[in-house]
């Protein structure tokens, strides 16, 4: 006689949250930057710098804060996300740190201000508050679904972002670039913040009206094109887009917004013809507008050929000053060569502005050369990677293209600071992601990476089994 018992096993199957992973790649992220800070010290003075043990612990303590909340609230979230966000971020400390020390910036600091504190310990401290932003939206942000409840409400506070910089007496213009606002003694760029919200509009409408946007009318030479009628939302977005850079003379956020729209439309809809229709329409503004707009004429004259625009640029011009901005740029890049000067020794600080913000990759050429500069663009690779593989591995529909327009938003963001300042596409004005100087970029960017984290941990947590039947009875059966 022999019995076969009906059970049923309550919970769920347990999955490998690969914190420990995460945990020995941020020793690694911390350890990488502290090392380029001692190489910097050796090489301006050589001597190892008094500040070291400081920012190591800094960084480091940031780092483990964070990943001790990720390991409490998002158990199962990427392991890679927050290592490469650390990485990022200390190695920009560390290139702003370098040129902090330069006699060029020392003095013209000393000249305007009387004294020299450099910007490195504000974007420590801006890299503080970025980290507790990732942190409250971890604890808070308990399923990313909620946001889809705030569609129309995130488009009207992204037009409000967008909107701020040209408000009488709030926004401020930085070389014809109408992208920041003051409060007080702190400038903040809203541009930075509305990508995010966005992103969280174009998801939630894009999913609700994706399968009317998917049909077709007819076909031609190969695409299927859209009806007229659903052509609204893409009209809509392009001519705020072109908006955005007439009366703010804004490339970069113009491009970001329209360019984001456009590869949330293909993800929803599987339509070719959202892609060649965008780009038609993003080239036809670009010329447009261009005709017309001597900021952009400017950046664009400066693209297509700096050395000679510097000597028929009138002086004391915008034009002149793009022009001159782009020869040193370029010349950095060209003295870097393969493997770079080496931290530290480089010249990429007589560049005249922004040379910690707008223009710090031009420092990642010169002294690490065509190999350092390809490094940062693998890791950006990854976290961009990173976030699309959050979104095949989601399990929602809102999910999947909210976690597809963060990471092509943080995509298309280095694209254009990267190409503008090694010459591939004019320049835009907007700062490479953790990399640069400044609050706004590393505090939004932050959120960014918590968001990918919360879509990631819901994708990847283990699904419970399902609750045993209370119907259920052991049955036995009897042999002869």
């Amino acid at each position: 006689m022999s019995a076969v018992t009906n059970t049923t096993t309550i919970g769920a199957i347990d999955a490998p949250s690969r914190r420990n992973t995460e945990l020995m790649l941020l020793g690694f992220a911390v350890a990488i930057p502290v090392f380029a800070y001692l190489n910097v010290g050796l090489a301006l003075d050589g001597e190892v710098p008094t500040g070291m043990l400081g920012y190591g612990l800094g960084l480091g303590l940031l780092a483990g804060i964070a990943h001790l909340l990720v390991r409490r609230f998002a158990k199962y979230s990427d392991p890679l996300l927050l290592p490469l966000a650390t990485l990022l971020n200390g190695l920009g400390l560390v290139l702003i740190w370098r040129l902090d020390q330069s006699p060029r910036l020392i003095a013209d600091s000393m000249r305007q201000y009387g004294s020299h504190a450099g910007d490195a310990p504000k974007q420590l401290m801006y890299s503080a508050i970025g980290v507790a932003l990732f942190l409250l939206v971890l604890v808070f942000l308990k399923d990313h679904r909620v946001l889809q409840r705030y569609t129309y409400i995130s488009m009207f506070v992204a037009i409000v972002l967008l909107l701020l910089p040209l408000v009488p007496g709030l926004g401020t213009d930085s070389f014809g670039a109408k992208i920041w606002i003051r409060i007080g003694p702190f400038s903040i760029q809203p541009g930075e913040f509305a990508k995010i919200v966005l992103a969280v509009f174009f998801a939630g409408y894009l999913m609700v009206k994706r399968d009317a946007l998917a049909l077709a009318s007819r076909r031609f030479m190969g695409l299927y094109l859209p009806r007229g009628r659903d052509l609204g939302p893409i009209l809509t977005i392009w001519a705020l887009s072109l908006a955005i850079l007439v009366f703010e003379n804004d490339l970069g956020t113009s491009l970001l917004f329209f360019g984001m729209f456009v590869v949330l439309l293909y993800v929803a809809t599987e339509r070719t013809s959202w892609i060649v229709m965008g780009l038609l329409m993003a080239v036809g503004g670009a010329v447009v507008v261009g005709s017309f707009a001597t900021h952009v004429q400017s950046r664009v004259a400066a693209w297509l050929d700096p050395f000679e625009c510097l000597k028929t640029a009138p002086e004391g011009t915008n034009m002149a000053w793009a022009c001159d901005q782009m020869t040193q740029v370029l010349m950095s890049f060209g003295s870097g060569g393969t493997i770079g000067t080496g931290l530290g020794q480089g010249n990429s600080d007589l560049i005249k502005f922004a040379v910690n913000s707008d223009f710090i990759f031009a420092t990642v050429g010169e002294e690490l050369g065509l190999a350092g500069a390809m490094a940062f663009i693998l890791l950006y690779g990854l976290i961009v990677e990173r976030g699309l593989r959050t979104a095949l591995a989601a399990r929602d529909p809102f999910g999947k293209l909210l976690a597809t327009g963060l990471s092509g938003a943080f995509a298309l963001q280095v694209f254009v600071v990267a190409g503008g300042v090694m010459g591939l596409i004019p320049l835009t004005g907007m700062t490479m992601p953790f990399l640069a100087y400044g609050g706004s970029s590393v505090i939004a960017n932050w959120a960014l990476i918590a968001i990918l984290l919360r879509i990631s941990d819901t994708a990847r947590r283990p699904a419970p089994a399902p609750a045993p039947n209370p119907d259920a009875e052991m049955t036995q059966v009897v042999r002869p």
